[in-house]
């Protein structure tokens, strides 16, 4: 049986996907060219960015580093 997921990680969940949303944007990636960038799928990355999906450490090592930041700054 599936566990429920308390509102407050859905909330933070949804912010981390709007600030890699935000951070993609202001260093001119589309979607597309970021997943070029970082191997991930384009499905991946806008369950990412809508805040559906919890990105593995992995996943945000490989944004953080096409973004030009840290983890630590997406995950603020």
């Amino acid at each position: 049986m599936p566990r429920e997921i308390p509102d407050w990680i859905i909330e933070r969940r949804r912010e981390l996907g709007e600030r890699i949303a935000d951070m993609r944007v202001a260093a001119h990636h589309t979607q597309e060219s970021l997943c070029e960038a970082t191997g991930l799928s384009r499905s991946n990355l806008q369950r990412i960015e809508s805040g559906e999906a919890d990105p593995r450490y992995g996943d945000l090592l490989l944004i953080a580093d096409a973004l030009g930041t840290r983890v630590s700054i997406l995950t603020r």
